[in-house]
């Protein structure tokens, strides 16, 4: 199974030139707003879904987001890599997400969440370190792209699906499906791209966290905590939250702040 998941992910077409462009921006010490305008405008899609997310609920900004400048003002520059990033990868992988019971468009807006539940859990602990996970917390689930086309290849879609409901540890059904998990064929796609190693690293343990370096630990705690509390079966729901709080309290994370931010975002949805 897995040298059929490797085999399809050795068949993704490159990556479009505005992922190239990005990526050197996001090697820069000193990010420019200015210069991300210039990449972020060559692509028109990218520019109708920062402005669509900048006016959403999500954020409930007071006026009307009307321009890109004005939308990288507010969001700020790593969130609106992340965006960048996220929806020209999903474009890239786009296929059929049936055998998740989702469309590609409701799975952008759960990447999206979970960035937003990261900068309001984090922002007023340690923002340097919410900043660098924004772009890994969007993009950690990609993978799902990969497994749900091959469990529709091998006509496996609607058996997965419901062994899904059935055993809500999502992670659980992918290995005995998959024989791997979300993150690591995330990871997988992404070292396929030659994408950086340190957002790689981040994301490829979040599923196996025991077997993760010692350097990379904490970031992928986080990464799995939120995974947890916004379930992509069951986002936000009273057992999803409950088992991301006693998650980070194992991880010795901030849970008042968690818990903080896991309201906020409930009560906005509502």
């Amino acid at each position: 199974m897995k040298k059929i998941i490797s085999d399809m992910i050795d068949v993704l077409p490159p990556l479009p030139k505005t992922i190239l462009e990005l990526e050197k921006f996001k090697q820069l010490s000193d990010k420019e707003p200015i210069e991300l305008l210039k990449i972020i405008n060559k692509d028109p899609l990218i520019i109708s879904i920062l402005l669509k997310l900048s006016n959403s609920v999500m954020f409930g900004f007071r006026n009307k987001v009307e321009t890109p400048r004005k939308a990288i003002s507010l969001l700020g520059v790593n969130y609106t890599l992340s965006i960048a990033f996220g929806y020209t990868i999903k474009k890239t992988l786009d296929t059929n997400l049936r055998a998740y019971g989702l469309s590609s468009n409701e799975f952008m807006e759960h990447s999206s969440i979970s960035s937003n539940l990261l900068t309001k859990w984090l922002s007023n602990i340690d923002f340097e370190l919410k900043e660098r996970l924004l772009l890994p917390v969007f993009l950690q689930e990609a993978g799902i792209f990969i497994l749900s086309n091959l469990a529709i290849q091998q006509g496996k879609s609607d058996n997965f699906n419901r062994t899904l409901q059935f055993n809500m540890n999502r992670e659980e059904v992918e290995m005995e499906f998959f024989e791997t998990t979300t993150s690591a064929t995330t990871a997988k796609i992404f070292r396929h791209w030659n994408l950086s190693e340190n957002l790689i690293d981040i994301i490829e343990f979040v599923d196996d966290l025991d077997n993760c370096p010692a350097e990379h630990k904490y970031e992928a705690q986080i990464l799995k905590v939120i995974k947890i509390a916004n379930n992509l079966l069951d986002p936000f729901s009273e057992d999803s939250v409950r088992d991301a709080l006693t998650k980070a309290e194992e991880f010795s994370l901030d849970c008042a702040a968690l818990k903080k931010g896991i309201l906020q975002l409930q009560s906005k949805y509502e």
